[in-house]
C-alpha cells in the first residue's frame, strides 16, 4: 500500500515524538535477536535516533506478547516476534491477549525453514533411511525441541502423524541444549531452525536429512526438500516479522513498514539474511497478514490432530 504524500508526512511527524523500543521474546543471542539487532542498527541511522533492542524472554514468547499488546500504538515500542505467534492461540488454554486482533502485522522480514537433522552415530543419510529405522525401532526414537509448543515440537508431532511412526518427545529450554544433546547422541533427532544448526552440519557433527520447505535454501543447496526425499506437503518454519500494538494508525504502520522493508532490501542486509540459512521475504503488511492467518490455522489443526499441549 503507497502513502500519500500528505499521509506519510502526518505519520513520520507523529512517529518521530518518540524513540523507539524493539522487544524480542527469546534471550540475547538466538537467532531472533540477531535479526534484530541487524534490522535496529539500520532503521535507526535511518530515522536517526537510537533503536533499542529490548530482551523479554519467558512463556513462550506470551510474556512479551501480553505486555506489547498493552501499548500505545505511537511507533514507539515495535515487537519482533517468530511462529510461535501464530501457535499460542491454540496451544495454550487460556491467554490474557489474542495474537490476532490485539496486533497489527507490519513487516515479515525473513523465513527460516526447518531442517530434519539426526546424530552422525545412527548412520543415516536419507529421509527413507530414516524411515527405514524409525518402524525397525518403535517407541525408541526421541527428537529434541527447544521446548513445548515450540513450532519445532509440533514439526515433529506431525512428523510421527504423516509417517505413522512414534518418535519421543524431549524438550528442552532453548536450542543450545538440546542441539549439544543431540551431537552427543543421547538424542536421535530434531526439527531443528536451520540457522540453529548450520554450523554443525558443515563440521559433520549432525546430518541434515531434509528441509521442511518448498524449495531448496541458497545456503546450503545440497540439502533436499521433503517432497524430493519423498514426503509430499512437508512444509515447516519459523519466522522474523515485526509487529505493532492493534491501535496503530493504518498509515504509521504503512509508513514504518515501507522504510524496514527498505533496509532489509539492501545488499549487506539480504546477505546476512541469507547467511543465516533464511529466505528474505520483506513483506507488506497485508501481505504478513495473510501469511499470519495461513499459519495460525496451520498449527491449530497440526496441535489438534496431535494432542500436543503444554502443561
Amino acid at each position: 500500500m503507497v502513502l500519500s504524500t500528505a499521509s506519510a508526512q502526518t505519520a513520520t511527524t507523529k512517529f518521530n515524538a518518540a524513540p523507539v523500543k524493539l522487544v524480542v521474546p527469546y534471550a540475547a543471542g538466538g537467532a531472533t535477536d540477531i535479526v534484530a539487532r541487524a534490522v535496529s542498527e539500520k532503521m535507526a541511522t535511518l530515522w536517526g535516533k537510537p533503536v533499542v533492542v529490548e530482551n523479554k524472554p519467558g512463556a513462550g514468547t506470551t510474556l512479551a506478547a501480553s505486555q506489547i499488546a498493552r501499548m500505545p500504538g505511537d511507533g514507539s515500542t515495535l515487537y519482533m516476534t517468530t511462529s510461535a505467534h501464530t501457535i499460542s492461540g491454540s496451544i495454550y488454554k487460556k491467554l490474557d491477549f489474542n495474537p490476532v486482533t490485539d496486533f497489527t502485522p507490519v513487516t515479515m522480514i525473513v523465513k527460516v525453514p526447518l531442517v530434519l537433522v539426526v546424530r552422525p552415530s545412527m548412520n543415516v543419510h536419507s529421509l527413507e533411511g530414516f524411515l527405514q529405522y524409525a518402524k525397525a525401532n518403535p517407541d525408541k526414537l526421541s527428537f529434541a525441541s527447544p521446548g513445548n509448543g515450540t513450532a519445532q515440537h509440533l514439526t515433529g508431532e506431525m512428523f510421527n502423524t504423516k509417517a505413522k511412526v512414534r518418535m519421543t518427545h524431549v524438550p528442552y529450554r532453548g536450542d543450545a541444549p538440546a542441539i549439544t544433546d543431540l551431537m552427543g547422541g543421547s538424542i536421535d533427532a530434531m526439527f531443528a531452525t536451520l540457522t540453529a544448526v548450520l554450523p554443525h552440519i558443515a563440521a559433520g557433527k549432525l546430518t541434515a536429512i531434509a528441509l521442511a520447505n518448498d524449495k531448496r535454501v541458497e545456503k546450503v543447496p545440497e540439502i533436499p526438500t521433503f517432497a524430493e526425499a519423498g514426503m509430499n506437503n512437508f512444509e515447516a518454519a519459523t519466522w522474523f516479522g515485526i509487529l505493532a500494538p492493534a491501535s496503530m494508525p493504518a498509515a504509521l504502520r504503512d509508513s514504518i513498514s515501507q522504510d524496514i522493508r527498505a533496509v532489509v532490501a539492501q545488499p549487506d542486509m539480504r546477505k546476512k539474511l541469507i547467511d543465516l540459512g533464511g529466505e528474505v521475504v520483506n513483506s507488506d503488511p497485508a501481505g504478513f497478514q495473510q501469511f499470519m492467518q495461513a499459519e495460525t490455522a496451520k498449527w491449530a489443526d497440526i496441535i489438534r490432530t496431535s494432542g500436543a499441549a503444554v502443561n
